[in-house]
């Protein structure tokens, strides 16, 4: 998404882009946000690290008249100026169909979830749900979070592994997640056993486009990461131009030819 930002951004030289990362830390993404409004900025870009934990700082931002762009994940309300995010119920929604073929509406499903107080973790979970519920014989036997990293994933995976001796499908909440469980089961000989899906789809040797070619996953379903758009609609608004209060950006399966 920074990348993404930043190459957009050389195409509107009027426009300084400062960044902050908080790795994570709600406290700290709240500090960060308290810095930039000290600083007087002309307008604030968030993808939230969890959605009620910054919540308020988003709000004061806004009813201080500070224009706000969502990116990703969501806030509670809409004390924002735009939100910039694909569907990740329908994403969920679609892996979880896509799993029901692969397995044929039978089989042991684990599911590896993300951060647990962020949207995209509970839309991707509901979704999933919402389409593996239509065949009975589709179970999920295991359940734990990850917060969207690799290295837990791989913990939660090798745990699973062994409490559990069939495993038909892992469903990641993301491209990571999905890796770290997909070697988790290779470290045990188990990784043609079963099939990984994941969600994300980023370009790149670590993406999960690669993965996907690489056969450690059977699919991913693109997020786009909407920097690019941001910059755009930064723009516009700083030039008080009317904008659309959410954009919904487009997603698609990659799985093998």
């Amino acid at each position: 998404m920074n990348a993404e930002v930043a190459a957009r951004a050389t195409g509107f030289p009027a426009i300084e882009i400062v960044y902050a990362d908080a790795q994570q830390d709600n406290a700290k993404q709240v500090a960060d946000v308290e810095n930039f409004l000290r600083q007087k900025i002309d307008l604030l870009i968030i993808s939230p690290n969890e959605a009620k934990p910054l919540t308020p700082v988003v709000k004061r931002a806004f009813d201080a008249g500070v224009p706000v762009i969502v990116v990703d994940r969501e806030i509670e309300g809409d004390s924002y100026t735009t939100f910039i995010g694909a569907d990740n119920r329908a994403i969920g929604r679609a892996a979880g169909e896509y799993a029901d073929s692969l397995l044929g509406g039978q089989g042991n499903i684990i599911e590896i979830k993300g951060l647990p107080g962020s949207t995209p973790a509970r839309d991707r979970s509901d979704g999933f749900h919402e389409a593996i519920a239509k065949s009975p014989g589709l179970h999920i036997i295991h359940d734990p979070v990850a917060n969207w990293l690799r290295e837990e994933a791989m913990t939660q995976m090798e745990a699973a592994l062994q409490a559990h001796d069939r495993i038909d499908l892992v469903y990641g909440h993301n491209d990571p997640m999905a890796v770290g469980a997909y070697l988790a089961a290779k470290a045990k000989g188990r990784e043609k056993d079963m099939k990984f899906i994941g969600i994300d789809g980023l370009a790149g040797l670590d993406g999960g486009r690669q993965a996907v070619a690489d056969g450690k996953l059977a699919a991913t379903f693109v997020y786009p990461t909407g920097g690019k758009q941001a910059v755009e609609l930064a723009d516009s608004i700083l030039r008080h131009l009317p904008v659309p209060h959410r954009v919904t950006l487009p997603t698609k399966r990659i799985t093998q030819p």
